[in-house]
């Protein structure tokens, strides 16, 4: 009796060792976090003020400083034109403090539904040039190169090639204010209304080497651009001469990267392997609200960003 209580009581413990052992091999092994840090991106990716606000504070300097800490090499603001001459002089001394690229900003009421370049109205025309001086000066400021510029609106009452031909005349003479500065105007075909006259790349194409010259070229805007056309790596490559800049957005919903249906691992890997010198602004809203929102989106492009070489 005794030796059989002995052999019971030793297989038991076997058997709990067994169990203990057996657990201890089943689990699951923990995944290590990503340390926080600088990412070191291939490309020159390019947020805009407000992106990072929840991390970085209201102060626009700030926002600078967190986007350079994070690993972002360049920064874009459409609104710069509005801004007063002292916050501008600041932007461009904080960027150049951090060797951060100047993206666009939009050249104040540079052609829009209120005053479209197609009518060929000359009215129209002095507006957009006004513009077009004014933004020499804040360019010099900031250290920009290209200005974002949107003809405006279809005039509906004039033959297409007439049309054209107004568009063409009139960022001929805005070319001319520019080029002497070596400063680029970039044409924004877009999808917010089929009212706009500026919709797809091969007509912006189209129009830049009739204007022909540098300092008119086209913003292919990835996000707009899958909304009008598809086919984006194919309609960059044909249009890759006139291009000047790139713009993001997933769609739908128009956020960060890996949000919706656009492959831009695929897409960033293409520009790359052709050129790595273009400024791609985020011109998109954060998927996510919060500080958290904020991580996500900077994942969101060191994901993108990892693709083979």
């Amino acid at each position: 009796m005794e030796r059989r209580n002995f052999i019971k009581k030793g297989a038991l413990a076997a058997g709990v060792t067994t169990l203990a052992t057996g657990s201890s091999m089943a689990m699951p092994a923990k995944k290590k976090k990503k340390k926080k840090g600088k990412a070191e991106f291939k490309l020159k990716y390019a947020p805009h003020f407000g992106m990072f606000k929840n991390s970085a504070g209201e102060d626009l300097i700030d926002q600078i400083n967190f986007m350079a800490d994070c690993g972002f090499t360049a920064m874009e603001d459409n609104g710069m034109m509005r801004r007063d001459v002292t916050t501008q002089t600041k932007i461009g001394e904080a960027l150049a403090g951090r060797n951060m690229t100047m993206g666009v900003f939009v050249i104040d009421k540079g052609g829009n539904m209120a005053n479209t370049l197609a009518a060929g109205n000359p009215e129209y025309v002095d507006i957009f040039l006004d513009g077009c001086r004014r933004a020499v000066d804040v360019a010099k400021r900031v250290n920009a190169k290209w200005m974002t510029v949107v003809p405006g609106g279809f005039h509906r009452k004039l033959p297409i090639g007439i049309q054209h031909a107004n568009v063409i005349e009139a960022l001929r003479r805005g070319a001319e204010i520019l080029e002497p500065h070596g400063l680029a105007m970039v044409l924004e075909p877009l999808s917010d209304s089929p009212d706009l006259y500026l919709r797809t790349s091969d007509q912006t194409y189209m129009i830049c080497k009739a204007v022909d010259s540098p300092a008119c070229k086209i913003l292919y805007d990835i996000y707009h651009m899958q909304k009008n056309e598809g086919h984006l790596i194919r309609n960059i490559d044909l249009t890759w001469d006139e291009i000047g800049y790139f713009q993001i957005g997933d769609n739908p919903g128009r956020k960060e990267p890996t949000t919706g249906e656009i492959n831009y691992k695929n897409i960033f890997k293409h520009i790359y392997s052709r050129s790595t010198d273009f400024v791609l602004g985020m011109e998109h809203g954060n998927f996510s609200e919060g500080k958290k929102g904020e991580e996500k989106l900077i994942e969101a492009y060191i994901e993108s960003d990892d693709f083979e070489v």
